[in-house]
């Protein structure tokens, strides 16, 4: 079942599932092309591409490999430059419907890779999670008000870096922690920042998108009595965030992602987390799975 409105990046081949990470370790190709097909036929719109730290020629193989076999677009994941640069060179847009690919994710540290766009056209996933001190080095966000400056920082540098691009192939990724192990208030910072960025005219049309299994790693896939805590409290989340413009996210073709009515318990339960604190909030989160 899926979502209207809702873009699936297919998550599975990514080195930390460990399954995929044997994969790699034994350069089985033809079954990353069976991972890559299976998910096309999930109903995944891109496939996400992640190597870890292997060597740049890897990427380039994999993605050769997959668009052999698979006619929907890619989306390089990596933070190392080198990654990014040999996946987009081996990227054929013909073979995606003259689709671009994803690049994710380029942060306030790694500005550099803005200027892979010139090997190869790319709608970019901002990370606004992380922001660049007086000094130079990088530094974590710790309130909505920051990660949304970052937001718009990141937005500007991208439409001077890669000549005006339009907000609709923008991607903002305002960062999703485990809601399982949250005293800190992040579910709390991400919900108030999503808030911030859809009432911003000046980013009207911007995607936001979200690694969604991290939201509930951690936790039982389901209880005793068979309720599914995983898939429930990530469809909480998607009702939340949807009309907040979250558009796009990394996630499972094996998932039943939906949209809750205003009284289903995991839907209560994540909005009663925004009003609470500390391990008041884990409590709840317990409360909801046991």
């Amino acid at each position: 079942m899926s979502i209207p409105g809702l873009t699936i990046i297919g998550e599975s081949i990514n080195d930390s599932v460990p399954s995929t990470h044997a994969l790699f370790e034994a350069h089985d190709i033809d079954a990353i092309v069976d991972l890559a097909g299976m998910q096309a036929e999930g109903g995944a719109a891109y496939i996400d591409v992640n190597i870890g730290r292997r060597a740049p020629a890897f990427i380039a193989e994999v993605v050769r490999k997959i668009q052999e076999h698979i006619d929907i677009p890619l989306s390089i994941d990596t933070p190392d430059p080198e990654i990014a640069a040999a996946g987009l060179e081996a990227y054929d847009p013909q073979r995606a419907g003259n689709q671009k690919p994803i690049l994710n994710s380029i942060s306030e540290a790694r500005l550099e890779m803005f200027d892979l766009t010139a090997k190869q056209p790319f709608i970019p996933i901002l990370l606004t999670t992380e922001s660049v001190d007086a000094s130079g080095e990088g530094v974590m966000n710790k309130t909505a008000e920051e990660t949304y400056a970052t937001a718009r920082t990141m937005v500007s540098i991208a439409r001077e870096r890669m000549g005006h691009i339009p907000n609709e192939e923008l991607i903002l990724d305002p960062g999703i922690m485990p809601i399982g192990t949250d005293a800190e208030g992040h579910f709390k910072r991400l919900m108030n920042t999503m808030k911030l960025i859809h009432a911003d005219e000046d980013l009207k049309g911007t995607q936001m998108s979200v690694g969604l299994s991290n939201f509930t790693v951690m936790l039982p896939s389901k209880t005793a009595d068979g309720m599914f805590v995983r898939s429930t409290l990530e469809s909480a989340f998607l009702t939340m965030a949807m009309p907040l413009g979250l558009r796009t996210i990394i996630g499972s073709v094996k998932r039943k992602y939906r949209i809750l009515d205003n009284d289903h318990p995991a839907l209560i339960c994540l909005q009663e987390v925004l009003q609470l604190e500390g391990t008041a909030a884990l409590v709840r989160v317990m409360r909801y799975y046991s």
